[in-house]
């Protein structure tokens, strides 16, 4: 289940909620359907009923699907996918390090004015400026990702004398207000790319995009 926000009843409009063919996969969770107008949001609401330990106090509660077409605020600023969750920090800070990017041993990026991403549980993310990049090395790709934490991502593939990889490199052209030193910037996956950081190769990490 995604990081989510709970609504006690006497804040929710319930009488635009109605039954809902779909039950959704948690058994606590019961779905509503939504209506507005002529508008109907399928599954858009969910009502907490007899929820298990630790979550007993949401009984009654309410909570609203994230993917389902309804638009969420915190405070006047909208939430990008889903809600945050607060053990998950990203950090973005200017480098001088020297980071190269190869792959088939054929160079594709080398920059000495990167930026450096943290992200909680995830490797050092280097995003470099699109000078510092071949760019006839890069193309692009039609995939489109959505980070809560940085923004709307697009794509590009990497082509080498040895073919294409797919999907290995990305930038956030207008990334979420609390990210903006990385907009515009490249960067590549260091799970599928060779990087040397500071003349040391790094091993490739062990991630879900890993393969």
């Amino acid at each position: 289940m995604l990081p989510t926000y709970c609504i006690p009843p006497s804040d929710v409009r319930s009488e635009l909620f109605g039954p809902s063919q779909d039950r959704g996969p948690i058994e606590f969770l019961v779905n509503h359907d939504v209506r507005a107008g002529d508008l109907v949001v399928p599954g858009g609401a969910q009502l907490f009923r007899d929820p298990p330990e630790p979550l007993r106090e949401l009984d009654g509660h309410w909570t609203f699907s994230w993917d389902a077409g309804l638009t969420w605020f915190e405070e006047a600023l909208e939430v990008h996918v889903h809600a945050r969750d607060p053990r998950t920090r990203v950090d973005v800070l200017p480098s001088e390090r020297h980071v190269r990017i190869e792959l088939d041993g054929e160079l594709v990026a080398d920059s000495r004015r990167p930026h450096a991403l943290f992200e909680t549980t995830l490797p050092t993310r280097w995003y470099l400026p699109p000078d510092d990049v071949r760019s006839e090395m890069l193309v692009p790709s039609d995939t489109i990702t959505r980070c809560p934490y940085k923004g709307t991502a697009s794509y590009w593939s990497v082509r080498t004398s040895k073919g294409v990889h797919r999907d290995i490199a990305w930038s956030y052209p207008d990334p979420v207000v609390e990210c903006p030193r990385i907009a515009g910037l490249i960067c590549f996956y260091n799970e599928k790319v060779d990087l040397i950081l500071d003349g040391v190769r790094e091993a490739r990490p062990q991630t879900p995009w890993s393969s």
